[in-house]
């Protein structure tokens, strides 16, 4: 299957409904057809790892064409480069948080890129460090505490971002790494506190939520 017939399976799979429904949970409705995530998986198992093709599914700028791409590119072929410029196109959550849970943090550059990415000012790049962050904290199962225990500082700093879509990155991020196991949670618990402390609306929600879930994982 080459790209133009994937853009037109996709088209063919779109639902105008559906592009309506994104558009009310602060998806992008930019050049999208509306396909479910359930039809975006079926498809990527049916075409399979793809690394070439994953680069034109994204240069079409198709919403559901990047997710793909992001599913079955090879996380061995993706490079500095091409990761620096995919999170430049970022302009919707939910193609930030697949592409970093299902490429980015398989990458050999993945902890690198978190750091980088957190200090910079666009909202869906800052974002992605975030998730990534998270990602991590799931997926990467041989990591030691010290990967995560440096990330700490980094979502403390960026605590006090107001916008919407990074303040729920960064309390994702935290979350996720005090979940990790119990030296984790005891110091995600401290930067929750913290955090807690800041003059900052958006660091109190993320302090309040996150040491609501962690709460309840100590009982």
């Amino acid at each position: 299957m080459d790209c133009a017939e994937v853009l037109e399976r996709l088209r063919s799979m779109g639902n105008p409904d559906n592009v309506k429904g994104m558009g009310r949970f602060g998806i992008s409705v930019k050049n999208t057809f509306g396909v479910s995530m359930p039809e975006l998986r079926k498809l990527a198992r049916k075409i399979g790892k793809h690394h070439d093709l994953a680069q034109g599914l994204w240069k079409s700028g198709i919403h559901e064409a990047r997710i793909v791409a992001g599913i079955i590119d090879e996380p061995g072929s993706v490079t500095e480069k091409q990761m620096d410029a995919w999170v430049k196109d970022f302009d919707s959550w939910d193609v930030c948080d697949q592409v970093c849970m299902n490429l980015f943090d398989k990458t050999s550059f993945a902890y690198k890129k978190a750091v980088e990415w957190s200090s910079r000012n666009e909202e869906f790049v800052k974002r992605a460090s975030f998730a990534l962050m998270a990602s991590l904290a799931v997926h990467d199962k041989k990591a030691e505490d010290e990967a995560f225990l440096k990330l700490l500082p980094l979502i403390k700093r960026e605590s006090t971002d107001e916008r919407n879509f990074v303040r729920k990155a960064v309390n994702w991020a935290l979350r996720q790494i005090g979940k990790r196991n119990k030296k984790l949670l005891r110091e995600a618990i401290r930067t929750a506190k913290e955090i807690q402390a800041l003059e900052s609306k958006s660091a109190k929600w993320i302090a309040s939520d996150a040491l609501r879930e962690f709460k309840s994982k100590q009982l």
